[in-house]
């Protein structure tokens, strides 16, 4: 199973969310995309664009998830550094790994991150 995990503001666009996937490696393989439950909605334009699920994660499946990078902000407000990271690890399964480090949207409103796993069967 391979993850795009995303972070995002209120009001990102679709063009946003793409830019920043295209970054973190691209659609190419991708299963799944996920994030926080709170932010879902936000992802369906792309999930319906990419013809791919969206997946929300509950809160405490994205607290304390190491990631690779933190923002302090984040952090202090969802309990993991980055949302992006964290919800491509989380949906991913146990064991998961990131490719690199979460990518950021050109005008900074999106984050994504590509995990891959063998996913744990709680999607």
């Amino acid at each position: 199973m391979i993850v795009a995990g995303f972070g995002f503001r209120a009001g990102a666009t679709l063009a946003a969310l793409q830019d920043a996937l295209a970054k973190a490696g691209g659609p190419v393989g991708v299963t799944h995309l996920a994030t926080h439950a709170a932010k879902a909605d936000g992802l369906v334009p792309l999930g319906q664009a990419l013809d791919l699920p969206v997946v929300a994660l509950a809160p405490e499946r994205l607290r304390s998830v190491a990631t690779l990078t933190r923002s302090d902000r984040v952090e202090a407000l969802f309990g993991t550094g980055s949302i992006a990271e964290a919800a491509a690890l989380a949906a991913a399964g146990q064991g998961a790994r990131l490719r690199a480090p979460r990518a950021v949207s050109a005008d900074g409103t999106a984050t994504a991150a590509i995990a891959e796993g063998a996913g744990d069967g709680r999607l």
